[in-house]
């Protein structure tokens, strides 16, 4: 089932979609309030089965699902979800267990909450996402090649952080927005030691608070999908103790 608020055309216009996935009724209605009351209009789904044929025929901004639902969970949703689509999205779970926070993020999660949660950290959360979603989409189109210089060239990767492209030995991969902003602060600097806290900065706004456990398990993601077009990809390289660095290979 789906629903969704009915604002103004000149206010539609400007204001972001978010998607909610939960079997709980109250907490759909509790967080499409709040998030409506913020300015974002709101669609929302009872079960995965209906919010995946809706996320992909008529996606939003970003999504927010529920982990612990039935028939299909939020982590068969994001899996499903992933393989058409790098969609933003933040699970909640009422679970406070390294085990689901670590499979969420490697099935490609870019956040988590864990329940009981603030509304206020879930807004501060959607919209520090959505920020860095918009900072990697074109402004405009251009015919005078002026878009080239942004183009990152590294060896067999390239990347086009304007239109959010990656490719490997000209082979697509598709990363959410989190993975792409580790992998262009790696790439950036190639031979280069970021520490976690240096990657932290480069994906998350001041006010986001993440743990090393959260940038290991997107960088497990990030050379995950890269072996999937390269078995033999090698291209992130881990100095234990100290971070991580990009291999130009």
């Amino acid at each position: 089932m789906a629903a969704s608020s009915d604002p103004s055309p000149d206010a539609a216009a400007a204001q972001h979609v978010i998607a909610l996935v939960d079997d709980d009724r109250n907490i759909l209605t509790t967080v499409s309030i709040a998030l409506q009351a913020e300015g974002f209009t709101t669609r929302v789904y009872t079960d995965g089965q209906t919010a995946l044929k809706a996320l992909l025929e008529n996606p939003p901004d970003l999504a927010i699902f529920d982990i612990k639902m039935p028939s299909m969970d939020g982590l068969e949703l994001l899996q499903r979800l992933r393989e058409k689509s790098s969609l933003p999205v933040i699970f909640l779970t009422s679970k406070d267990e390294e085990p689901d926070e670590a499979l969420g993020l490697a099935l490609g999660a870019d956040d988590y909450i864990v329940k009981p949660f603030s509304q206020l950290l879930l807004i501060a959360r959607i919209r520090a996402i959505l920020r860095r979603t918009e900072l990697r989409r074109p402004t405009g189109d251009s015919d005078d090649g002026n878009d080239v210089p942004h183009l990152v060239r590294r060896g067999r990767l390239l990347m086009d952080p304007p239109r959010h492209l990656v490719t490997w030995d000209e082979k697509p991969v598709a990363l959410t927005v989190t993975e792409f902003l580790l992998l262009e602060a790696l790439a950036s600097r190639p031979g280069v030691v970021k520490s976690r806290n240096q990657l932290m900065d480069a994906a998350y706004s001041d006010d986001i608070f993440v743990d090393d456990r959260t940038i290991d398990s997107h960088i497990k993601r990030l050379r995950r999908k890269f072996r999937e077009v390269d078995p033999d990809f090698a291209g992130i390289e881990t100095l234990y103790g100290a971070g991580y660095s990009f291999a130009e290979t």
